[in-house]
């Protein structure tokens, strides 16, 4: 508990005391009456100050206007017990929400402990702390064990382990040396690392986070935006109902010549009064989100807002890239073939050097292949073409490297190629003779098969996979791990093309998610229902366009994100019927005067306390 809690705790057990003790005393009813005032300003005197100042904001129809309308009511009518036991249970009863949400808020607050607090910049062979936001790209900062890297960068020298459990939710430390990535928020376990930063503190992964779950809340759900227009109108509406209630039965018994029973009808509306609180609502839904996304989080799964963990739920078509996705985008050359007259060396040389100065993991395996030292001076003119590859000259010759549409497009006579395993061509054209092709090959990700499996028992009607690659090696990838529709030898405009089709075919109930690498997605993961970005650690794009961003590469997480949605909907849907139920056929027997002060406690306080009991369930997730 904090000390708010400990406060509001405090006064709870003083008030049940005093209570307790003056209800029992037999004295007048006067002194009584001022006995009994004492333990109701102090349990509810904050609540009182709420009221009023919500009257004079212009925000009179709340919780807090109905429970000071309905307290103080019934003291006036002599009612002075149950009108300090109404204001108690209420108090009972935001303490427990109180709990409830400091609960919810410890995933999210481990998360925000990943925001470091320091830098360490070296001077004069000593260590010097400084605030993180001062420090500029390419500084070298020093990184001891135990302390948390503060901004992405790459590591200059030292080794080390580091723990990226609070992103990603897993506990095997990661092996790191000179030359690797490292990004802000992870742990250094053990080694010294001299870091050479990448961004600025604004632009690392640990701010683009922070920023992410700090926003989370702007984005409701469809069952919030319900309860909140609900309570608009709910609230003045019930208020109008309890003033008839107290007011036209008497003047229709005065009217009938009978007696007009004041008392007893305005009893009656206070009782409504306090019935119609919509307190269960209001605070277990928001609550059962919070706490979906604060599971999601602490499972490495970054939810923008309550209304894409809704959407998740009725995701009934995933869209997944290939490349980074399903596969773990560690490529290997597995055949090299050339032409007459070349040699396997040469082929491979002239694929490194065309493939030189890209990023793409298949120009990292084809200069690792190559294993020496490039000299880039040998290298002018480069083009690049999107989705075919590169033209370039080297050594004054002109090279042409990249998929059979290359060949076809720059009208290159090429034989059909002998492959004997799956995966992608680079085609390879010296002074616009075919030099042969390079077969680089994917690993399928150990838990695809599986989470595809689980995916489709979830109830998700078909899985795609879109590709660049050529159609036999998609083919083999989609057959061994079970995927319904294959769409190959696409180009990043065909796979927005694709994803707009599916988009036309499906119900609008439905959703369709995107699930992508969040480095050269971007566009797709924007237009789908639903952008899910895949092993995003440090990547800009992938934060910013996805919608749910899983801080590591397991394709299992959308499962489990999709579970995790699942149960907090059904919680939201469980109190919205139970509340609503007991609402209703509380507020006809209070009308009817079957319900007492006490019954109607129990209708508000105790509704709002199982409420928000089950809301907390949303917390809990196991596997």
């Amino acid at each position: 508990m904090n000390k708010k809690q400990k406060k509001t705790l405090a006064r709870i057990i003083l008030s049940s005391i005093l209570l307790i003790i003056f209800n029992f005393l037999t004295l007048n009813k006067y002194i009584q009456l001022i006995l009994l005032l004492i333990p109701y300003f102090i349990i509810g005197f904050d609540i009182l100050k709420k009221a009023v100042l919500g009257i004079f904001h212009g925000e009179i129809f709340d919780e807090n206007f109905l429970m000071s309308v309905a307290t103080i009511g019934a003291i006036i009518l002599g009612e002075y017990t149950e009108g300090v036991a109404v204001m108690l249970f209420y108090q009972i009863g935001e303490l427990f929400q109180s709990c409830a949400v400091g609960k919810s808020r410890k995933n999210i607050t481990a998360l925000m402990d990943i925001k470091p607090d320091y830098a360490n910049i070296e001077k004069d062979g000593k260590l010097i702390q400084i605030d993180p936001e001062e420090i500029k790209i390419g500084s070298v900062i020093v990184v001891r064990p135990g302390e948390k890297i503060p901004i992405d960068g790459i590591i200059q020298k030292g080794s080390s382990s580091i723990d990226a459990s609070a992103l990603t939710g897993e506990s095997i430390p990661k092996e790191v040396s000179e030359g690797d990535n490292v990004i802000s928020g992870c742990i250094n376990i053990s080694g010294l690392l001299y870091v050479q930063t990448s961004k600025e503190f604004e632009e690392s992964t640990v701010a683009k986070i922070l920023d992410l779950v700090e926003n989370s809340s702007m984005k409701k759900s469809k069952s919030e935006n319900f309860i909140t227009k609900f309570s608009k109108y709910y609230t003045p509406s019930v208020c109008g109902a309890a003033l008839a209630l107290a007011v036209i039965p008497p003047i229709i018994n005065i009217f009938i010549g009978g007696e007009p029973l004041w008392t007893q009808w305005i009893i009656r509306a206070l009782i409504f009064l306090v019935i119609s609180c919509p307190c269960a609502l209001v605070i277990s839904i928001p609550l059962s989100f919070f706490g979906g996304i604060g599971s999601a989080s602490a499972r490495g799964i970054l939810v923008k807002g309550s209304n894409y963990l809704e959407a998740l739920a009725h995701t009934k078509y995933i869209v997944c890239d290939k490349t980074g996705t399903l596969t773990k985008g560690v490529f290997e050359v597995t055949q090299i073939k050339p032409a007459k007259g070349i040699s396997k060396e040469k082929l491979l040389e002239t694929a490194a050097y065309a493939e030189n100065y890209s990023n793409h993991p298949i120009s990292k395996s084809l200069k690792k292949a190559y294993a020496k030292e490039i000299d880039s001076s040998r290298i002018t003119n480069i083009e690049e073409i999107s989705g075919h590859g590169v033209k370039t000259i080297i050594d004054g010759n002109s090279v042409i490297a990249g998929n059979i549409k290359l060949m076809r497009r720059e009208e290159i006579s090429y034989k059909d190629s002998d492959i004997s395993k799956p995966g992608t061509e680079i085609h390879i054209a010296i002074n616009n003779e075919y030099a042969g092709f390079i077969l680089i090959s994917d690993i399928i990700k150990d838990n695809t098969k599986k989470a595809v499996e689980n995916l489709k028992q979830l109830g998700v009607k078909e899985i795609v996979m879109l590709t660049g690659d050529n159609k036999k090696s998609a083919d083999f990838i989609a057959n061994e791990i079970g995927i319904d529709t294959v769409k190959s030898e696409l180009l990043p405009a065909d796979k927005v093309e694709e994803v707009e089709k599916l988009l036309n075919q499906k119900t609008s109930k439905d959703k369709l998610a995107f699930v992508g690498d969040g480095i050269n997605d971007a566009p797709v993961l924007s237009r789908a229902d639903l952008g899910i970005a895949m092993g995003a650690l440090g990547s800009d794009a992938a934060i910013e366009a996805a919608d749910i961003v899983l801080m590591d590469d397991d394709p299992m997480k959308i499962a489990t994100a999709i579970k995790i949605s699942g149960k907090t909907l059904k919680i939201v849907r469980q109190n919205i019927i139970f509340s609503l139920t007991v609402k209703f056929i509380c507020l006809a027997f209070g009308a009817l005067g079957f319900v007492n002060m006490w019954l109607a406690i129990f209708a508000d306080v105790g509704v709002m306390v199982i409420a928000v009991l089950n809301a907390a369930r949303a917390l809990i997730y196991k596997e």
